[in-house]
């Protein structure tokens, strides 16, 4: 019993008293300050102008939509962190029926507010068995007025595995972050972390996957026929989907 009295008197001591008030004191100013400047260091949500789920199809032409995709498992859905998502397999009709570029997975991925690291397929991959054989900085040479940042990967599949697909194929994927893109996780959260001024914030990952053939395409075929797909999709989602920061 003196024991915890000799401990709850210790609470009253002045010293103490005065620690926990400049503390206190020090958190409110924090408060008061932030506010005073302008910064916003918890974000609001900012949705979509229009769902990625309605994205129109016909303005993806040449392209072709084969599939669309929903995810059913609950625990899936909740490690993704987003229900905003478009999961589709698209085809070029431009190249031939033998090509390895001819189909290839889209997923792309909003988040309306920046509370969650970006997901990346460097660990999703890999946790789920794959193989990481490459990973590369790229860019994709959209159009003349610009070039857009990106990444390639190429897995292996585990040796368990059967399928009638390639048992190698690239995984390429970019963000776009409050109106910019970026490259990289770390590029993404660079382009997060400098808008504290700003009442929102948001990020979406792009990525494309070839993993729709028997064969896997060589890296340049795989970041060539990307690009042309950004050329068309990119400004369509910029137009008609992504939201305007204040």
């Amino acid at each position: 019993m003196d024991n915890l009295h000799h401990k709850s008197a210790a609470y009253w001591q002045p010293a103490f008293l005065i620690c926990a008030g400049v503390l206190v004191l020090a958190a409110a100013g924090m408060s008061v300050a932030t506010r005073r400047l302008g910064l916003y260091l918890e974000k609001e949500p900012l949705p979509l102008r229009k769902p990625l789920g309605a994205l129109d199809e016909e303005k993806l032409a040449p392209y072709r939509v084969l599939t669309r995709g929903r995810i059913e498992n609950e625990e899936i859905l909740k490690s993704l962190g987003t229900e905003d998502y478009l999961q589709w397999v698209l085809e070029d009709p431009r190249e031939s029926s033998e090509s390895a570029v001819r189909k290839l997975l889209l997923f792309i991925t909003y988040y309306q507010r920046p509370d969650r690291v970006p997901h990346v397929p460097e660990e999703c991959y890999t946790g789920g068995g794959y193989q990481r054989l490459a990973t590369d900085a790229i860019l994709f040479g959209c159009d003349r007025r610009r070039d857009v940042p990106g990444r390639y990967l190429l897995f292996d599949k585990t040796a368990r595995e059967v399928s009638q697909r390639a048992q190698q194929f690239p995984v390429l994927y970019l963000f776009r972050v409050n109106g910019r893109y970026a490259g990289s996780r770390d590029d993404a959260r660079i382009a997060l972390n400098q808008n504290v001024f700003g009442r929102h914030s948001y990020f979406c990952k792009i990525e494309m996957v070839f993993n729709q053939s028997l064969a896997a395409p060589a890296k340049d075929d795989a970041v060539a026929a990307c690009t042309k797909l950004l050329a068309v999709l990119l400004p369509l989602l910029e137009r008609e989907h992504w939201p305007d920061l204040e």
